[in-house]
């Protein structure tokens, strides 16, 4: 750490806040929603008019690939490196943690004189040296484990016997027991920590990653109750609905940051960390087809499920398994209503949040990722085609890893996709129904030789697999420890003006 400090202190001076070579970052993420559920991406009947807004008022990427499941692809936003070489390597087992060698997304920006905050869903480990105060943030609201209530063998555990109404959060380090929805919760506690500080000198960094449409998918009522008058079963409606919530809760978000002046000099991302789930979305198996009958519109037209043509679901390394969508709205400085069609990854992000910041990327750290910057500013910029590379690694506790290495693995780039050595023209075939193996043999050797490379080389780095399991929750041991001496409190909610969608 000393020699990252040492790194930072040279480039903390002389630098003007809020100006274009120091915007403010927020960068909110939903649980699980994947691709499809946006009207801005066909989606034939949900109501997204917030995002469908934001998709007009942006540049999209409309090929953005994440990792299949969510710490893997937490693990590669925070650090710019594939999550098998930072150790994660599923989602619970103690596999989730961060490698606490790794560089994060706000020791970087802190380079640059930004304060980070974290918001919802960090997932990236539940001990003490992993969580968000010791990786770079300087305020921290977040429920524990990889959703609202749950617990799993060894560390990874939320609060016990937690809800998604009424939750307890651990802010800075002591639990609050909150009022009202998580996902309204959440805004308002992002909100809240920007309006605390938008009037200093120094720029921010918000991560709002929210719970929702995380299973065990329960909406508030009025959306809930909105999609089961229409015929969809319980888990369906609470995965449309906490959608539509979370396109009411932007909406209200943009409104608020309008009203304090931040739009001009704040970037604004909107993403999800995987492929839509496969169980909320009304689908059975991971390929994500065929279609389903839901429910049933007003007119009685049948409400069909959608996955935007792709194969795949969350899961998988199929396209309708890590691709996202990934809107960057910048007023004044970034065009708007433009389609980058590049295939772009969760790899890039911290590079591109560094650029834009103006901060250096550490020299002891070897991303992976490229600054999207040139896309997003040159009209015609250079941008040399490259492998991107997936593997769902959720293989059993105490496997070895090398006997799944040519399972659910893919190579992507920008026309062809090789899911376990079969090769899809992705320009052509969506659907991924048309094997074009043996038309590019001398491209599959070469995909499979990179793919090859990138296992050998990350392999050594999967510290995580193999460790025993902790013997303690640490979110069940301190909020019982701190129960039984001064309680729960409940959450001083800043004062911010908001519709609580359970009002």
């Amino acid at each position: 750490m000393l020699g990252l400090c040492l790194w930072a202190a040279g480039l903390c001076h002389g630098l003007a806040a809020g100006s274009s070579d120091r915007p403010n970052l927020i960068f909110i993420m939903t649980d699980d929603q994947g691709y499809p559920v946006l009207g801005a991406h066909g989606h034939p009947w949900i109501r997204t008019p917030q995002l469908d807004k934001m998709h007009a008022q942006s540049i999209r990427f409309d090929r953005f690939m994440m990792g299949s499941t969510c710490a893997p692809s937490r693990a590669g936003i925070m650090t710019g490196v594939h999550s098998i070489k930072n150790g994660v390597t599923h989602t619970i087992y103690e596999r989730e943690r961060l490698n606490l060698k790794a560089v994060t997304i706000p020791e970087v920006l802190q380079t640059r004189g930004y304060r980070s905050g974290y918001f919802g869903k960090w997932h990236l480990g539940d001990e003490a040296p992993y969580q968000p105060e010791n990786r770079g943030f300087d305020e921290v609201f977040i429920h524990g484990a990889g959703g609202i209530g749950q617990a799993y063998p060894g560390s990874c555990a939320d609060v016990p016997n937690n809800g998604y109404f009424n939750p307890v959060f651990k802010h800075n380090g002591r639990f609050v027991k909150t009022e009202g929805y998580c996902t309204d919760v959440l805004f308002k506690a992002t909100l809240g920590w920007v309006d605390s500080i938008r009037d200093s000198e120094e720029p921010f960094f918000a991560f709002l990653s929210t719970n929702a449409p995380h299973s065990p998918f329960v909406a508030p009522p009025k959306y809930q109750q909105h999609f089961q008058d229409l015929g969809f079963n319980s888990k369906a409606a609470g995965f449309y609905g906490m959608i539509e919530h979370i396109d009411d809760c932007m909406g209200q978000m943009f409104r608020q940051l309008d009203e304090w002046g931040l739009m001009e000099n704040t970037v604004v991302i909107f993403t999800s960390d995987n492929g839509m789930t496969t169980s909320g979305c009304g689908l059975k198996g991971k390929a994500g087809r065929p279609q389903v009958k839901l429910g049933s519109d007003a007119a009685g037209k049948p409400m069909m499920s959608y996955n935007a043509g792709m194969k795949g679901l969350k899961g998988t390394v199929h396209e309708g398994g890590v691709r996202v969508p990934f809107f960057v709205r910048w007023d004044g400085v970034i065009e708007q209503g433009r389609t980058v069609d590049r295939v772009v990854s969760y790899l890039d992000i911290l590079p591109t949040l560094a650029d834009f910041a103006g901060a250096k990327l550490p020299a002891n750290q070897a991303f992976e990722g490229r600054s999207l910057k040139p896309l997003l500013l040159e009209e015609k910029p250079a941008w040399p085609d490259r492998y991107h590379f997936q593997h769902v690694t959720r293989w059993k506790r105490g496997a070895d890893p090398d006997q799944f290495k040519w399972q659910n693995y893919s190579v992507r780039n920008q026309k062809f996709r090789l899911v376990e050595g079969v090769l899809y023209d992705m320009e052509n075939d969506l659907e991924q129904t048309v094997d074009v193996t043996a038309k590019h043999p001398e491209l599959v050797a070469e995909m499979k030789k990179a793919y090859e490379q990138f296992w050998t080389e990350a392999r050594p780095l999967m510290i995580n697999d193999g460790v025993p399991l902790a013997e303690e929750k640490p979110f069940h041991v301190d909020y019982r420890a701190q129960k039984a001496s001064t309680g729960i409190p409940a959450w001083d909610a800043p004062e911010i003006r908001w519709q609580d969608s359970t009002e």
